[in-house]
């Protein structure tokens, strides 16, 4: 009997959180000739493959980088297919993250968000907060310096205010007042496309985090995709700044 990829997995060390730059829709859809937004509508097949596949292995946190800050600067007629697109997937698929026991949250600047997509992502996350199987972040009008220029602008006023002192300031304060707060850091980030950067996304809270570049399209990515980083992952040692010899007694 053949063994898949899945069943190769170490069950003990599945990555609590895993974040993923889906990458790559646009150059899918000139590849088969077509334009920019059928790659994002091919792309949510991807998602709901992803998501299912993190269910089933126990992940309990999965972060998408589905809009970034930067993608406000692209042509308004894409940026307007994706925010359509957007408000479709989610009145489609609550009732499923429902029925998998899936709660919907969001970071980044979603106030910058057209109000509609804003208020149908609202009601998703409001209908699903009493899930517990696994938590899927999306992270919209997202960069992670908007994220930590926002987190100096609220610790400044807490310190005009009297109610902190610079002194008191350490690194548990700044994550404190970072979107992720209530979220773990991703032991694993996964980018797809070929692209070896990680494009303003999570920057603080990747600073241990494993990082696995495929050069497989988004659209193209499948459970064996997720499981084939999840091996990578596994066979890496993670030493957090220590030696592998300070490891055996950690």
């Amino acid at each position: 009997m053949i063994m898949n990829l899945k069943d190769k997995l170490d069950k003990n060390k599945i990555p609590n959180h895993i974040a993923i730059i889906m990458d790559g829709n646009g150059r899918w859809a000139k590849q088969r000739q077509h334009d920019r937004t059928f790659g994002h509508e091919s792309g949510v097949i991807s998602v709901k493959d992803t998501v299912e596949a993190a269910v089933e292995i126990g992940i309990k946190y999965l972060t998408l980088y589905a809009f970034s800050s930067e993608n406000w600067n692209r042509p308004k007629s894409e940026v307007d297919a994706l925010m359509s697109l957007l408000v479709r997937t989610i009145n489609h698929e609550t009732k499923t993250l429902n029925e998998n026991n899936i709660k919907l949250q969001a970071i980044g600047d979603l106030q910058s968000l057209e109000q509609q997509t804003y208020n149908e992502l609202q009601k998703a996350i409001e209908n699903t907060s009493s899930n517990s199987r696994m938590t899927l972040i999306l992270a919209l009008s997202y960069s992670s310096k908007w994220e930590i220029t926002n987190a100096v602008q609220q610790i400044a006023v807490k310190i005009k205010n009297n109610e902190l002192k610079a002194e008191e300031i350490n690194q548990d304060t700044i994550t404190s007042f970072l979107n992720t707060a209530a979220y773990p850091d991703p032991e694993l980030l996964i980018r797809t496309s070929g692209e070896f950067r990680v494009s303003n996304f999570l920057l603080w809270q990747i600073a241990y985090t494993e990082l696995y570049f495929t050069p497989v399209l988004w659209p193209d990515f499948r459970k064996e995709n997720l499981y084939e980083a999840i091996l990578d992952y596994q066979n890496r040692e993670r030493r957090f700044g220590m030696t592998s010899e300070q490891l055996l007694n950690f």
